[in-house]
């Protein structure tokens, strides 16, 4: 949709002649800003409630800089760049000096001012050598306006540490559990969380973990109703789902 649409559309609305619904859902389909080695969703904010999010790895710092400029001049939202590395960010960060990171999380991003819910994220991780994927899901979380509270460090190896924070567990609007080894922890918590729990497995673990293949698929068959699993590693996709969760229990 071009400024000459986009203009008739508001005009149209502006006269009472369009109803706010209909011009809403004619914005969802507005196309795409080529800019030449991206193809640019600017509507996904619209669609979904958040910015496209930038997949960091594999794309030059002047890449991911093109993007966040343009991403950033049209939206309010916090914008974000995952699987960063401290050098790809010192690159970004000469040519878009507002970028910050997190090198726990390995994310380059920008973020809103005052956009907050009330309602609670948990995110929950069994040992220090999960802290990047847990601290991915946590920091997605908290970019795209949620409420988070971490506890890191309690798997199941010395489950008083975990009891500890009973009273939190049950506060949470929804769960984050990142695991490696057998994973365990997510069913642990969903059988104490009256909350959805979303169950992150990660590669951390001797031989026979097979890269984070037994977390998931313990994760997977997991006991304990109202536990979902995403993928190896990926805090992001975990972080996000809470988010969306908490933002639509809030409503």
């Amino acid at each position: 949709m071009d400024n000459g649409r986009l203009k008739q559309l508001l005009q149209q609305v502006a006269d009472g002649r369009l109803p706010v619904a209909e011009a809403t859902e004619q914005l969802r389909h507005i196309d795409y800003e080529d800019i030449g080695f991206a193809k640019l969703d600017h509507q996904r904010e619209l669609r979904r409630g958040f910015p496209e999010v930038v997949y960091g790895a594999g794309k030059s710092a002047e890449q991911i800089a093109a993007i966040f400029e343009r991403l950033h001049a049209k939206s309010r939202r916090s914008i974000i760049a995952t699987r960063c590395d401290a050098d790809k960010y010192a690159a970004v960060a000469q040519l878009a000096p507002q970028v910050e990171y997190n090198a726990t999380a390995r994310m380059i991003y920008i973020p809103a001012e005052g956009l907050r819910s009330s309602g609670l994220v948990a995110v929950l991780c069994a040992g220090t050598s999960d802290l990047p994927v847990a601290e991915e899901a946590a920091l997605t979380a908290e970019l795209m306006g949620a409420r988070v509270e971490r506890v890191y460090d309690v798997g199941v190896a010395g489950l008083h540490r975990l009891l500890a924070h009973q009273r939190l567990i049950a506060e949470a609007r929804v769960l984050v559990v990142v695991a490696g080894m057998e994973g365990a922890l997510a069913s642990v918590v969903g059988g104490m969380a009256a909350a959805p729990v979303i169950a992150v497995p990660t590669s951390i673990g001797y031989g026979a973990s097979f890269e984070g293949l037994a977390a998931l698929l313990s994760m997977l068959n997991s006991c304990s109703s109202g536990v979902v699993t995403v993928n190896i590693d990926n805090g992001f996709g975990g972080g996000y789902a809470a988010a969306l969760i908490n933002r639509q229990s809030a409503c």
